[in-house]
């Protein structure tokens, strides 16, 4: 195949591959679509296949590649899917130098760390999906609002923490949105309502708070991209939402004027003046009848 000097469309998916790619290929050097997708190829990706000059499409998801990924030199590349290929370790850096990419799946892998602050560069980005890895600490989301032309973004089923941004209303081209499964908390901001092209949201079991945001594009949204939030309140859900400030807002119990857990100084005192009266009270019966 490597002698096709102008092949310029290569596709192969939907097979049953299962030998490693071959690492001595020289050729392809007008490839500009790579489609090996949905095979059962492993071994290592080679690092020819993720340095052919012309290339634009490489699609290699769902198969059994395995370890981590070599350096991307297809600075050529607009979409790019790494999915479903047991891909280990942080995202490779490599990716962010691909200032044409348009597409970016590397969702369902054993990617880890945290998402680089470099992710940003790529403004060009359309479609992002790091959904359904092991990606954990907190997100750079104020950053996200560089990705002016995001339409969908899917960082779901991760380990990732703290709250969502105000700064995320600034994606206005947004269309689809999903943090589900993950350990965000906080309330939702009200400038997620500026978005005027969402059409899906999935905010579902992460440990949001407080009230869910009314009018525009949340009039749209079921309890679906709500639930397992026990904190939340208001429509669509039926939990309504108290007029005391303090009810819905993020668990901070107090002791002592430090944060932490546990209960209140006024139960621990009402607790402990309870205690010594009944435990007064005891002794005392118990010296009168003279038996323990």
């Amino acid at each position: 195949l490597s002698n096709l000097q102008h092949l310029i469309h290569l596709d192969l998916s939907h097979n049953k591959l299962e030998v490693p790619l071959p690492n001595n290929i020289t050729g392809f050097s007008n490839l500009t679509s790579l489609m090996l997708y949905s095979n059962l190829l492993n071994g290592i990706i080679p690092s020819w296949c993720l340095s052919l000059p012309s290339l634009v499409d490489l699609y290699l998801s769902e198969n059994k590649f395995s370890g981590h990924i070599s350096a991307i030199s297809s600075y050529s590349l607009e979409r790019l899917s790494l999915s479903h290929v047991k891909l280990q370790g942080n995202i490779p850096e490599s990716i962010f130098s691909l200032v044409n990419l348009t597409q970016l799946d590397l969702s369902s892998n054993n990617l880890q760390g945290n998402i680089p602050e470099a992710i940003f560069s790529l403004v060009n980005l359309i479609d992002l999906d790091l959904s359904s890895n092991n990606l954990s600490e907190s997100v750079y989301f104020p950053l996200f609002s560089k990705l002016q032309n995001l339409r969908r973004l899917n960082l779901s089923h991760n380990r990732l923490i703290g709250p969502i941004p105000q700064s995320m209303g600034n994606l206005r081209n947004l269309e689809s949105l999903d943090l589900s499964s993950n350990m965000l908390t906080g309330r939702i901001p009200t400038e997620l309502s500026n978005l005027n092209f969402l059409e899906v949201l999935n905010l579902s079991n992460n440990h949001l708070v407080g009230e869910i945001p009314q009018g525009k594009q949340f009039g749209t949204f079921s309890n679906d991209s709500y639930e397992g939030n026990l904190g939340l309140c208001g429509l669509p859900l039926t939990t309504e939402c108290s007029k005391d400030p303090e009810q819905h807002s993020p668990a901070s119990l107090t002791f002592g004027g430090e944060q932490g857990v546990g209960f209140g100084w006024k139960p621990v005192a009402i607790g402990h003046g309870c205690g010594m009266v009944f435990g007064v009270g005891m002794g005392c019966c118990v010296l009168l009848i003279g038996k323990p």
